[in-house]
């Protein structure tokens, strides 16, 4: 899939985000991910949030952080997401999971959308 096209300067943060999760979640729709909830987020200040929550055919639960860059001049989309970012991300995972009577395996992977394509990096980051 291309590069979602909106004009940068027409378009909200919020809009341009949006569009790069569509990206995204169509992107691993394709690959067969099964979307069960999108921005999932913990109650209350400084909790957490994750863009996509899938499962994969093996029915692992991916946890996906969606990253839009119009450059990679400072690094790309994937190597924003810092150890913070990283943290509140396994705060999210760890709320969602505590709803779950039998949690499944479950991975943290990061779909970077920038003008060259889209990244899947699969198992990005673990939780310690």
């Amino acid at each position: 899939m291309a590069f979602p096209q909106i004009k940068v300067g027409t378009a909200s943060t919020k809009q341009l985000g949006d569009a790069a999760e569509d990206a995204a979640l169509e992107h691993l729709q394709e690959r067969g991910l099964r979307l069960l909830q999108r921005n999932y987020r913990t109650p209350g200040r400084g909790g957490g949030e994750i863009d996509l929550i899938m499962r994969a055919s093996d029915g692992t639960l991916v946890f996906v952080e969606v990253r839009r860059r119009q450059s990679a001049s400072h690094g790309g989309a994937a190597a924003s997401v810092s150890a913070l970012k990283q943290r509140r991300i396994i705060f999210a995972a760890r709320h969602y999971l505590m709803r779950l009577r039998e949690p499944p395996p479950c991975r943290f992977d990061v779909v970077s959308v920038e003008p060259s394509g889209i990244e899947w990096l699969q198992a990005a980051f673990q939780a310690w």
